[in-house]
């Protein structure tokens, strides 16, 4: 929690003044029960009307002041908070966004949604709580207790063997409840999980006819949130019964030991009355705390979950820009691997094993195996998604550890083996890879991927609207949108991921005839032979090695492994 001060920090000025306010309506608020007892024993009890009317117009104008500083102290609370929310939930997600793959796999998706938005919600609420009530609170409770001793102090001791135990049973209320709602966030994280994921196989859901199941492990994860929550609000909401309790016996107190303190002169009717005013002042406060204890405990819970994740180190994308700065403009598109091996963190075996190739600028590389073998991983180690564990990656001479990764990226066009679209426009999608693209740069994309044709059939064209992740659109057109978005960053280097695999021959054919045209250096894994077979350099993998490399007509006739695959999808010659 003491992280989230540094946020407030940059509001300070408005903080301070909602504080001001705050403790302005405090003090008319404390001095109200005294103006109160004023007017019974000068005025009511002595039939004074000059001194009822005195001291209503000041209760009065302490009425309006304490209204408008509330107001006030409401307001800068409010744009206190809220900018703070937005600061916290932009630096979460800009932290995010610098996360490797090695480090993002730490969290769930489902749970960084959970802490960029009801967790951020839940520390904007403290900020404005603490800055509307709940530092208003204990400063108003020992306001009332000061107070009470200048009214009375005998019958004010009452207090003083109350109000302790009261504090000391609230804070271990605390304690406990923070522990309980940080499982409440965590199980608030499985329910979130499982929507999402229901949502996006929504289509796969009904084919199979799992809606059943679905609704079922829905209901067993939401089952287990709800009996998380109530036993963290059965422990909070058990404070305010437990408080009022000991404080209407202090008003039964007051109301017993006060009648016979009048009755021999140690005391005064308005003295009494200011008593239990002060007494129904601290006991709504403190009906209140449960609520309080609710705020902060999930409070807690959250800034844990959030600063956990801005604790957490991020991809290093900063090198040396002075001797790198013009890597824009030279890069031609030569790539070396270098006896590299690579081991996923969660893997017992390497992913790739001492591979070495070289590609020079232009030249076409499919790269063929079977699921597993390596593939994508050689193309993830390339864009530096991952770090090699052995080895080094050179692109035209530079190795790329050295290499900003800003620059190395914005001449690398990668197109994923999921064909990803956001929702939006066809134009929008596409011009994502390069924001920067004319309507003519659109264009050429699109009738080099092959899909140009397609566009224009629909009746927006390319202003046609693309549901979540393409969902109105086939696996082809998908695909091939993606290739677009790729191609119109005009990439030095293209990196394919077996992302032709739901077109036809002849558009493939016509799609990879249309890149080679291109001036860039392309990197394609397939499973297919017929994607394969017009490279000029073909790698086949197995088992995370090279198990051979050649041209086709090479490979056709002395790699044993080549010659399965062709059989399999071609039958024996």
């Amino acid at each position: 929690m003491k992280k989230l001060f540094s946020f407030i920090k940059t509001y300070r000025i408005h903080a301070v003044i909602a504080l001001i306010f705050m403790f302005l309506e405090l003090g008319l608020e404390l001095l109200q029960p005294f103006l109160i007892a004023k007017m019974i024993d000068d005025g009511i009890q002595q039939q004074n009307i000059h001194h009822v009317l005195r001291w209503g117009i000041v209760l009065v104008t302490a009425s309006i002041l304490v209204f408008v500083s509330g107001i006030i102290n409401t307001f800068y609370a409010a744009y206190t908070s809220q900018n703070v929310g937005y600061d916290i939930r932009e630096k979460l997600y800009t932290h995010i966004q610098s996360f490797s793959l090695s480090v993002f796999k730490q969290f769930q998706s489902s749970s960084l949604v959970t802490r960029l938005t009801n967790d951020v919600t839940q520390l904007q609420q403290v900020v404005f709580m603490g800055l509307r009530i709940m530092m208003k609170a204990p400063f108003l409770i020992i306001g009332a207790i000061v107070m009470s001793f200048f009214v009375n102090a005998p019958l004010a001791m009452f207090f003083i063997i109350t109000v302790p135990f009261v504090f000391f049973f609230l804070i271990w209320i605390y304690k406990k409840a923070a522990h309980s709602f940080s499982f409440v966030q965590g199980k608030l994280d499985q329910v979130n999980k499982i929507m999402r994921d229901n949502l996006r196989a929504i289509r796969l859901i009904k084919v199979y006819l799992r809606k059943h199941f679905e609704i079922e492990r829905f209901q067993g994860a939401s089952a287990k949130l709800q009996r998380q929550t109530v036993s963290a609000f059965r422990l909070t909401e058990s404070s305010t019964p437990i408080n009022m309790l000991l404080m209407n016996f202090v008003i039964m107190a007051f109301l017993w030991f006060g009648s016979i303190q009048i009755q021999t002169d140690k005391a005064t009717v308005g003295e009494i009355v200011a008593l239990i005013n002060y007494t129904t002042r601290i006991l709504s406060f403190l009906s209140i705390f449960s609520m309080l204890i609710m705020v902060l405990s999930r409070a807690k819970a959250s800034a844990k979950r959030i600063f956990d994740v801005l604790d957490t180190t991020t991809e290093n994308i900063s090198t040396n820009h002075d001797t790198f700065k013009n890597l824009d403009y030279i890069i031609e598109g030569n790539i070396i691997i270098d006896h590299v091996s690579f081991q996923y963190a969660s893997a017992q075996t390497l992913a790739v094993k001492n591979i070495s190739f070289k590609v020079r600028s232009g030249e076409t590389v499919a790269i063929i195996g079977e699921t597993g073998s390596g593939k994508s991983t050689i193309f993830q180690l390339i864009t530096r998604l991952y770090e090699c564990s052995e080895g080094d990656i050179f692109i035209d001479g530079f190795n790329i550890k050295e290499i900003d990764v800003e620059n190395l990226r914005n001449n690398i066009g990668f197109v994923l083996q999921e064909s990803h679209l956001f929702t939006g426009t066809i134009k929008e999608n596409i011009k994502w890879g390069n924001p920067l693209a004319k309507d003519k740069e659109i264009l050429e994309a699109t009738k080099s991927a092959q899909i140009h044709d397609n566009i224009i059939k629909f009746r927006d064209q390319y202003d046609t609207l693309i549901g979540q992740k393409g969902v109105n659109l086939s696996g082809g057109q998908k695909q091939r949108i993606a290739i677009a978005r790729a191609l119109v960053r005009k990439p030095k280097i293209l990196l394919l991921d077996d992302s032709t695999s739901a077109l036809d021959l002849q558009t493939e054919a016509k799609l990879l005839q249309s890149i080679k045209k291109m001036e860039c250096t392309t990197l394609m894994s397939t499973q297919k032979i017929s994607t394969a077979k017009n490279a000029d350099h073909i790698l086949v993998m197995e088992k995370g090695e090279i198990a051979d490399q050649g041209n086709h007509d090479q490979l056709i006739h002395r790699s044993t492994l080549y010659q399965k695959i062709y059989e399999s999808q071609n039958g024996k010659e």
